[in-house]
C-alpha cells in the first residue's frame, strides 16, 4: 500500500502512461482506410456545401456512393438521405444467422466488403468460463456449424466461441480512424473510440453493404459535446456517458451523431472513449466519434496496427480526422470533466442518472431495501485492460484489509486477448482472491444469458458496469433492478453489500473494530509488457478467400435454423397501391423496447428460425386497453371478443389472411438493433405501425421488411384508435406512383363502435424505401435489381 496520497497520485500518473510492448504488426491491408480516395471524395462535398465541416460530416461525406453528384442539390442535416459505401461489416452470432440467411438469397459468391462473424451471444453464464464455454459449444453446435460453413463459403472471418465480444474484438482488430462500418448490434458505435463512424443496423442493412448495394441513411444532425478539464479520483469515462444519458434522455440522440471535442478528449484513453461511444446507443444516437489523438495512435500500435496509425497520422496532418475550425453543430453541450462525480443510472432505464453523492438518499426516498444482491463487471462497455487494472487495484486494497465481497461478484473479460493479458499480469488472480468468478469471454448476463437461481420473482437490486438495464433483461426477473455504474463503483460496492454505500466518503467496519476506506483506484491503459493474444485457435485467418464449393450446414428439420421465404408484397393490384384494410391488433402502452418486442435470454437459440422465435412477439408488452401484459383481443371469433396471448391472436389473424397494424407509444423499438423485432410482426402479417415516435434503428428495420412505419401528426390521436378497429391508408397510392411528394398520409379509421373518422400521419420514407415497401421488402427489391442486371 502507498504511504500517502502524494505517492499514490504519482503512481497513478506513471501507471496510466507506462511504456508498453506492442504486438507484432498484423496484415492491415483490409483495415487501413483509403485515406487519399476519401479525401478526394470529400472535396466534392466541400465544393457543394461551401462551409466548415464537423468530423462526423467528413467521414460520412467521404463515403458517399456517388460523391460527385450526391450533394449537387445541397444538404439539410436531419432531412437529406445519403447513399453511402461502408468499408466493413461485423455481425454477432445471434443476428448473423438472419443476416446470412438473407445474404445467401442474393446469390453472390462473396461479400462485397470485408466482413466478420463473432460468436459471443449464445454462451450462457452458469458456473464459470471453462464449463460455460464447453456447454455452449455443445448446445449451439448446429448454429456454430452453420455460421462457420457460411463464413468459409463466402470468405468471412469467423471468430470462434471464446474469442470474445464483438465490439471489443472490432476495437482491437478492425477499427481505424476515419472508417465507416456497419455492425448488426446496437452497440457497434463502441468502435468510435478510434475516431471512426461505426453504426448499428439490422441484418438487412448489413446485407446492403455485403452485396455492394448503396446503404441509405438520413443525414444525421450533429451534437457537439465540448469537454474541458480532467477526470479526477473516482470519476471515469463511464460516469461521463451516464451523465450525458441523464442530460439527453433515451430519445435525445435519435437521428443524431454525438461528436466530442475539446481539450478534455485528448487526455482519455482509446478504450475510455470506446466506453463513451458504446453507451451513446442508450440515448438513441446514430453513433459517436472523437478527433484522432495520441492515445488512439498508441492503442493502434499496441494492438499490432502501426501501419494504420502511420496512415492516420498523414491523414490527420491534412485535417481529415478532426472538425474544421468554425464547424457548426446542431446543439452543443459543455461538460467540465473536473466537476464530474461518479454517477449511477437506473433502475429500468439507462437515462435515470443520480450522482453518487445523492444515490443513498434516492434509495431511501424510493423505499427500496438497502441491499445489493450481485455485482457484475465487464461486458462490451467496460472490459478493457484499463478497467480491469483499476478494479484489481481496489481488490488489492480490500484484500490487504482482510475483506472479500459480500455478494456474488462476476467478471466478464471482453476478449481472449484481454483475458490472457489479465491472467499473465495477475489481474485475474487478484480478483478471484476476493471472491470474483470469471466468466467466459462473451456477452453473458449483459444480454440475459445468465442462469441465475437466486432472487427469482423477488425484488432485488444488482449493480453492473453494463450499458442497458430494461426490465427482465439480465436474469428474466422483471423485479430485478439493474443500476448502471463504472466498474470501480460496482466493485467497491460489492465489498459493502449496500446500495447506499459511497466509496468516496464511507468506510467499511472490520472485525478488528477498525474501519477501512478505499483510496481512489489507479489503472493502466496499456499493459507494460504488451498484450498477449492467448488461445489463437479462437481466431480466424486474416482476409480469407471464399471457398464457393463449401456446403452451408443446415440440419434437416432443424428447430434452430430455417431457410427464409421471401415476404410477399401487400399490393395485389399494381393500379391500387393503398394498403388493404388493416385490423388493429392492439394499442401498446408506454416504453416498448426491442426486448419487449422480441425477448432475448432463452429465445436467443431461435434467432435463425423465424417461425419459432415469432412465438415471443410482444410477450412483455403492456396492452393500453386494460393494462395487461401479453394480452390481446380477437374480435373476429364466433364466440365474440376472445382474449389470447399477443402472438396467439397475431397467428389467428395471419391464418385468416387478415393483415393488421399496431398503435404504439413514444420511442417505439428503442434498445438493441434486433432485426427480429421487425421480422416477427411482418411474419405474422403486420403491414403498418402507427407511433407517437420511433427509435432510429427499429424504424429502419421495419422499412427493410416491408412494414410501413408512420408517425402521428397529432400525438393525441394515439388514444383514439383501439384494438379491433379497421384502418386504411389514403394517399399511399399517389406516393408510391411518384405522383405526390407530401410527407403526410391520411388514415381512415373505422372503429368497432361509432362513426368513421380520419387522422393524419407522417412518413419518413425515401424514394428507395418506397420501392422496398412496394416490393414487399428491401431484399425483394435488391434481388429484382440484381436479376435485371444479370439479364
Amino acid at each position: 500500500m502507498f504511504r500517502n496520497a502524494a505517492q499514490r497520485a504519482a503512481h497513478r500518473r506513471s501507471a496510466r502512461y507506462a511504456t508498453y510492448a506492442p504486438l507484432p504488426d498484423k496484415n492491415c491491408s483490409s483495415i487501413t482506410p483509403p485515406y487519399a480516395l476519401l479525401m478526394r471524395n470529400l472535396e466534392h462535398a466541400r465544393h457543394a456545401l461551401k462551409r466548415p465541416l464537423t468530423l462526423a460530416e467528413k467521414i460520412l461525406y467521404s463515403h458517399l456512393y456517388d460523391p460527385e453528384s450526391a450533394l449537387a442539390n445541397g444538404l439539410v442535416r436531419g432531412e437529406t438521405y445519403l447513399q453511402l459505401r461502408p468499408e466493413r461489416v461485423a455481425m454477432q452470432d445471434a443476428s448473423a444467422q438472419m443476416a446470412l440467411l438473407q445474404f445467401m438469397s442474393a446469390g453472390l459468391d462473396r461479400t462485397a466488403v470485408p466482413s466478420s462473424i463473432h460468436c459471443d451471444h449464445l454462451i450462457q453464464a452458469v458456473e464459470g468460463a471453462k464449463s460455460d464455454l464447453e456447454k455452449s459449444i455443445v448446445s449451439n453446435k448446429e448454429v456454430f456449424d452453420f455460421l462457420e460453413s457460411a463464413a468459409r463459403k463466402y470468405g468471412i472471418e469467423f471468430w470462434k466461441p471464446g474469442s470474445g465480444i464483438i465490439h471489443q474484438i472490432v476495437l482491437e482488430n478492425y477499427a481505424a480512424p476515419g472508417m465507416l462500418m456497419l455492425g448488426t448490434d446496437s452497440h457497434t458505435p463502441n468502435a468510435g473510440g478510434l475516431g471512426m463512424l461505426a453504426i448499428g443496423v439490422g441484418g438487412a442493412d448489413a446485407v446492403d453493404a455485403m452485396t455492394g448495394t448503396p446503404w441509405e441513411l438520413k443525414a444525421p444532425q450533429v451534437v457537439g459535446i465540448h469537454l474541458t478539464g480532467q477526470l479526477n479520483g473516482w470519476a471515469t469515462t463511464k460516469d461521463l456517458i451516464l451523465h450525458v444519458a441523464g442530460k439527453l434522455s433515451v430519445r435525445g440522440g435519435t437521428g443524431r451523431i454525438l461528436e466530442y471535442f475539446g481539450t478534455g478528449v485528448d487526455s482519455q484513453s482509446c478504450t475510455g472513449l470506446a466506453t463513451i461511444a458504446n453507451m451513446g446507443a442508450e440515448v438513441g444516437a446514430t453513433t459517436s466519434t472523437f478527433p484522432y489523438s495520441a492515445n488512439m495512435r498508441a492503442y493502434l500500435s499496441a494492438t499490432g496496427r502501426s501501419p494504420v496509425a502511420q496512415a492516420a497520422d498523414v491523414a490527420a496532418a491534412q485535417g481529415f480526422l478532426s472538425p474544421d475550425e468554425g464547424a457548426e453543430y446542431d446543439e452543443v453541450l459543455s461538460i467540465n470533466l473536473s466537476e464530474l462525480e461518479p454517477t449511477i443510472n437506473g433502475p429500468f432505464t439507462p437515462d435515470l442518472a443520480t450522482p453518487i453523492s445523492e444515490f443513498g438518499r434516492f434509495v431511501k426516498d424510493q423505499g427500496w431495501k438497502d441491499e445489493l444482491s450481485a455485482s457484475l463487471i465487464g461486458s462490451c462497455t467496460n472490459s478493457s485492460y484499463e478497467d480491469m487494472t483499476r478494479v484489481a487495484d481496489l481488490a488489492r486494497q480490500a484484500k490487504a484489509a482482510g475483506l472479500t465481497t459480500k455478494v456474488p461478484f462476476l467478471c466478464t473479460p471482453g476478449s481472449e486477448q484481454i483475458r490472457a493479458t489479465m491472467e499473465r499480469d495477475h489481474v485475474t488472480s487478484t480478483l478471484e482472491d476476493v471472491g470474483a468468478v470469471v466468466l467466459a469471454n462473451a456477452c453473458g448476463p449483459c444480454i440475459g444469458q445468465w442462469k441465475r437461481d437466486a432472487n427469482k420473482d423477488e425484488e432485488n437490486a444488482i449493480l453492473t458496469s453494463f450499458n442497458r438495464n430494461f426490465k427482465s433483461r439480465n436474469d428474466g426477473n422483471r423485479l430485478t433492478m439493474n443500476f448502471l455504474a463504472s466498474p470501480t463503483i460496482v466493485t467497491a460496492m460489492a465489498f459493502s453489500g449496500k446500495l447506499s454505500f459511497n466509496p468516496l466518503t464511507d468506510s467499511i467496519d472490520l472485525p478488528s473494530g477498525e474501519s477501512f476506506k478505499f483510496q481512489p483506484p489507479s489503472g493502466q491503459d496499456l499493459p507494460t509488457n504488451g498484450f498477449t493474444p492467448g488461445d489463437v485457435t479462437f481466431y480466424p485467418s486474416p482476409v480469407p478467400e471464399p471457398f464457393p464449393d463449401t456446403e452451408v450446414v443446415i440440419q434437416k428439420d432443424s428447430q434452430r435454423l430455417e431457410i427464409l421465404e421471401p415476404f410477399t408484397s401487400p399490393f395485389k393490384d399494381s393500379q391500387n397501391l393503398e394498403l388493404p384494410p388493416l385490423r388493429i391488433l392492439m394499442r401498446v402502452r408506454g416504453k416498448c423496447t426491442t426486448d419487449h418486442i422480441s425477448a432475448a435470454g432463452p429465445w436467443l437459440k431461435y434467432k435463425g428460425h423465424l417461425t419459432n422465435i415469432s412465438e415471443n412477439l410482444l410477450i412483455t408488452a403492456v396492452n393500453d386497453e386494460g393494462g395487461d401484459v401479453n394480452v390481446a383481443v380477437d374480435y373476429d371469433t364466433d364466440m365474440g371478443p376472445t382474449n389470447g396471448t399477443i402472438p396467439g391472436v397475431a397467428k389467428r389473424l395471419k391464418a385468416r389472411n387478415q393483415p393488421w397494424a399496431l398503435i404504439v407509444d413514444e420511442n417505439y423499438g428503442e434498445g438493441s438493433a434486433r432485426e427480429h423485432a421487425a421480422l416477427q410482426p411482418r411474419f405474422y402479417g403486420c403491414a403498418m405501425i402507427l407511433a407517437r415516435s420511433f427509435a432510429r434503428i427499429h424504424e429502419t428495420n421495419l422499412k427493410k421488411q416491408g412494414v410501413l412505419p408512420l408517425w402521428f401528426a397529432d400525438k393525441s390521436d394515439y388514444n383514439r384508435i383501439g384494438a379491433g378497429d379497421i384502418v386504411e391508408t389514403i394517399g399511399l397510392n399517389a406516393l408510391l406512383k411518384g405522383n405526390a411528394t407530401d410527407e403526410f398520409i391520411k388514415i381512415k379509421v373505422t372503429p368497432r363502435i361509432g362513426e368513421p373518422f380520419f387522422v393524419t400521419a407522417r412518413h419518413t420514407m425515401s424514394a428507395d424505401q418506397l420501392k422496398w415497401l412496394k416490393a414487399g421488402s428491401a431484399l425483394n427489391y435488391i434481388r429484382s435489381v440484381m436479376t435485371d442486371k444479370s439479364r
